[in-house]
């Protein structure tokens, strides 16, 4: 057994979620969390929303409210969301508490002490028209390394590397399009030269491992090849406060949003042992060597994750050529694994909130549910390219995967049970048939689990979904709806006994991927209580008052999930009651396509 960190990518509080995000962090670590806990592991899963920065403020202008206001209804809804869909977070907590702000601060001060972050002057970026300082991500322009037109102030997204929005040729605001004033200003920056060998060292380590998406490892050794200081605070008055004498009471000055997000996954972890009144249990995932830590994101996060990140762990831990000594939380540990995946798009185009081409998260979960959603993106998802999501797609494979082959596959089974023997029969013995499809099953056990492992959902989809066509072909070879003689009562009772096994097994196999339908599976074969342990929302107060955004009470998600049933076959109970099912999922018209696409804009 192993200590699995499954730090899961913060959805920004600037509005509600779509299905493209969800693709990326959500679903993809939920699967993988819910295996490991199965395979017996130790598992913690963490994440929260992420509320800083300036699209924050620019989002509550626009509706006219604050943006402490405007971060409590967004993470409500994408608590409710994310709950819904069935993620199943130890803890999924926020930026704005008092616990994050200390822990957050706390990283600051021993990298600064270790030497790492340094003062310097730079080039802000201002609103002309509203005095503003606009952040790198909300300045675009014509990159001066590729000549891509659409760069961002902080990233070319077509070449890959790390900009300033000054290098930017014809800049320009995304908020209002014009030009930005550049001023002089001081900050702190991130010294990553000075942690550029080290970098390299641990990628190249994580390269031999042979375990890291190609995409991912090559776009991350690329970056450490001509890494430059990055600062480490802003000019914004929403934010962590810099925690340093001359810093601290300047209203203007906040520690950068993605210096203090991605050490989310160390302050959610260090606030669940909190709440469980363990304060140090964290530290099995975070100061043991031997534990396993692996980050979910979506691609146009890598560079936070494989450079960013590491190299706030490895200034922390003083494992720079400035040398430096660990803080209060000793040494660190960084990335087993950065699983990145690519964009979902529209058909043919990005999502756009804005433009009003998008599916909410809530959205679709009211309309269809979360295992057709859950069931998609893993079949067909952004795993290491690209994919559409398109609503013919959609239903297509609803209607012929989900509904014909494993709905279908678990009603005409459960149906023959209870209309023969209302109850699971004892096996008499069994045939080389029987032998045979036993086997296929259990051997899903290693396939299926394997591909999970290593991150390869659709894969493991389509393996688990292959043993299912095995059952199915089986009831279609030994057609026990044909053994109405009371001769043959025994060889029915042997085959459905058969196929009640492989069902069930078949539901394991899956129950990562259709957590809320292997929940139903069980039910209908005659479990009892919960088969796979669903995330739950509780309203907690603020640990640390007078430290955070001002918080009293806000929501988490959380759950209890050490009733998760093993990664294995087992026996099914002879005499167990089975009724007359109802369907397990829902077939969708086709209608449902048009009806789609005429909610979408243009």
């Amino acid at each position: 057994m192993s200590h699995v960190l499954s730090a899961v990518a913060w959805p920004y509080a600037n509005g509600p979620r779509h299905i493209g995000h969800v693709a990326g962090f959500g679903v993809p670590s939920d699967v993988f969390s819910r295996y490991m806990r199965m395979a017996g592991h130790d598992v913690l899963m963490v994440s929260g929303t992420d509320e800083h920065g300036t699209p924050i403020l620019v989002a509550a202008d626009q509706e006219g409210v604050s943006a402490r206001v405007l971060a409590d209804k967004n993470n409500a809804i994408i608590v409710s969301d994310l709950v819904d869909l069935g993620l199943s977070y130890d803890l999924f907590t926020r930026t704005t508490t008092g616990n994050h702000y200390l822990v957050v601060q706390e990283l600051f001060e021993t990298v600064h002490r270790n030497g790492y972050m340094v003062e310097q002057t730079a080039q802000a970026a201002i609103s002309p028209s509203t005095g503003r300082t606009l952040p790198d991500r909300y300045i675009e322009g014509t990159c001066p390394i590729c000549g891509y037109a659409d760069a961002r102030g902080d990233q070319c997204d077509n070449c890959g590397n790390q900009l300033d929005p000054i290098d930017l040729i014809n800049p320009r605001s995304k908020i209002n399009g014009e030009t930005p004033e550049f001023v002089e200003t001081q900050h702190f920056f991130l010294d990553l030269p000075a942690l550029a060998e080290s970098l390299g060292e641990w990628l190249d380590e994580r390269d031999a491992s042979g375990t890291w998406r190609p995409n991912v490892i090559k776009f991350s050794k690329n970056l450490v090849e001509d890494l430059k200081p990055r600062a480490m605070t802003r000019d914004i008055d929403w934010g962590i406060p810099v925690p340093l004498d001359g810093w601290r009471d300047q209203p203007t000055k906040r520690l950068y949003v993605w210096f203090d997000a991605v050490i989310g996954y160390l302050s959610a972890s260090i606030e669940w042992a909190r709440r469980l009144d363990q304060p140090d249990r964290w530290r099995d995932w975070w100061n043991d060597a031997d534990a396993l830590a692996y980050y979910f994101m979506g691609k146009d996060n890598i560079v936070f994750h494989s450079v960013i990140w590491p190299a706030e762990l490895l200034a922390y831990d003083g494992r720079g050529d400035r040398g430096g000594e660990p803080g209060a939380y000793g040494e660190l540990n960084l990335p087993t694994e950065v699983v990145s995946s690519e964009f979902l798009t529209m058909g043919d185009q990005q999502f756009s909130t804005s433009r009003g081409h998008v599916l909410l998260v809530g959205d679709f979960l009211a309309r269809y549910g979360p295992d057709a959603l859950r069931y998609w993106i893993c079949a067909a998802g952004p795993e290491t390219s690209d994919a559409p999501f398109t609503w013919a797609d959609f239903v297509t494979r609803n209607n012929s995967e989900l509904v014909a082959g494993w709905g279908n596959l678990v009603n005409r089974t459960a149906t023959m049970v209870a209309k023969s023997f209302g109850e699971i029969p004892a096996a008499g013995p069994l045939e080389p048939v029987d032998e045979q499809v036993l086997a296929a099953v259990r051997a899903g056990f290693e396939s299926v689990g394997d591909l999970l492992r290593r991150h390869r959902l659709r894969a493991a989809t389509a393996e688990a979904m292959r043993v299912v066509g095995e059952v199915n072909k089986y009831l279609t070879v030994t057609e026990p709806y044909k053994m109405k003689d009371e001769s043959q009562r025994e060889r029915l009772g042997t085959v459905l006994h058969v196929a009640a096994q492989c069902v069930l097994d078949c539901n394991t196999l899956l129950a990562p991927v259709l957590p809320h339908a292997s929940n139903k599976v069980w039910t209908t074969f005659g479990g009892e209580g919960v088969f796979m342990p669903m995330p739950r929302t509780e309203t907690v107060e603020e640990l640390d008052p007078g430290h955070g955004a001002g918080l009293d009470f806000y929501p988490i998600i959380t759950g209890d999930y050490s009733a998760t049933p093993a990664w294995e076959s087992r026996p099914v109970t002879v005499g167990a009651k089975v009724e007359k099912p109802t369907p397990i999922f829902t077939k969708l018209d086709p209608s449902v396509v048009d009806e789609e696409l005429a909610r979408v804009p243009g």
